[in-house]
């Protein structure tokens, strides 16, 4: 139902409640934990509104992965010191940018591409479920670049892959507007339901440890094939995300990770 307030400002009542005032009361909520990953970026104009969309919705942790280092110094200069652009951090890799994250959320536009796992559509059922992902650690939400968008390689982090829905004549949407929608959803959106203080899910630096431990024990005793590094790495990778491993169990399993490694180290040397 529509209704205007005395501003002549035309809002949506939903169930009582404003659309505007259902989203300036959750705005007050604790975003912190949310992280924006901009992989690749290479216009400023992108990158600077993506940044205006994160400071609309009240979150605030924007971090860069290889961006095109003029795009980024202009995006700097244009928004004015903007407080997201200016505290934004700068890593070599993905696995850098979300080491200290949870869960790992790809975008995608699909296409025609094929993708090993299943596509979450942004929804209110999705929103619900990222809010409730926030309650218990830090979420990293990656967007790719505006020409290729994420590689396989940057989906082999992610638990979740993402899309818009779209219209099938024109499935993507420029970079600055992507983080809109999808910032928007989340801020419009409540956590589905509490979750245990006691669960302490594995962060992606965490994973990444045995993913390397793991791969490298793989390696030295012949079961990945000459040629296969790269393929088998990614497999490594997604097979530890689909565990869901909570931090103690991922500090268990990464000693015992490392110590088969170095057995068959020391039989190699042998």
């Amino acid at each position: 139902m529509l209704r205007s307030n005395s501003y002549h400002t035309v809002v949506f009542d939903i169930g009582g409640l404003s659309e505007f005032a259902r989203i300036e009361q959750l705005l007050r909520s604790d975003f912190e934990n949310l992280v924006v990953v901009l992989v690749r970026p290479r216009n400023p104009l992108n990158i600077g509104a993506a940044a205006r969309a994160m400071s609309n919705f009240a979150f605030n942790s924007l971090r860069l992965v290889n961006p095109y280092k003029l795009a980024f110094r202009d995006a700097r200069s244009a928004m004015g010191g903007s407080t997201v652009l200016e505290s934004a951090e700068e890593f070599g890799s993905v696995a850098e940018a979300i080491a200290d994250c949870s869960l790992v959320i790809g975008t995608t536009a699909v296409g025609k591409r094929s993708l090993e796992r299943p596509v979450r559509f942004l929804d209110d059922r999705t929103g619900s479920a990222v809010r409730e992902q926030l309650n218990i650690g830090r979420v990293g939400l990656l967007f790719g670049s505006e020409k290729t968008g994420l590689s396989n390689r940057d989906f082999s982090f992610c638990q979740w892959l993402l899309k818009i829905p779209t219209s099938d004549q024109n499935i993507s949407m420029n970079l600055g507007q992507a983080v809109a929608v999808v910032l928007y959803e989340l801020a419009r959106s409540t956590p589905a339901h509490s979750v245990p203080e006691s669960q302490s899910p594995a962060s992606a630096g965490e994973l990444e440890k045995i993913t390397e431990c793991l791969f490298e024990s793989l390696r030295i005793s012949g079961y990945v094939k000459p040629g296969t590094d790269e393929l088998f790495e990614k497999k490594t990778r997604q097979l530890l995300l689909r565990m869901e491993l909570e931090t103690y169990d991922a500090k268990l399993l990464l000693g015992m990770v490392r110590q088969i490694l170095w057995k068959l180290r020391q039989t190699d040397k042998g």
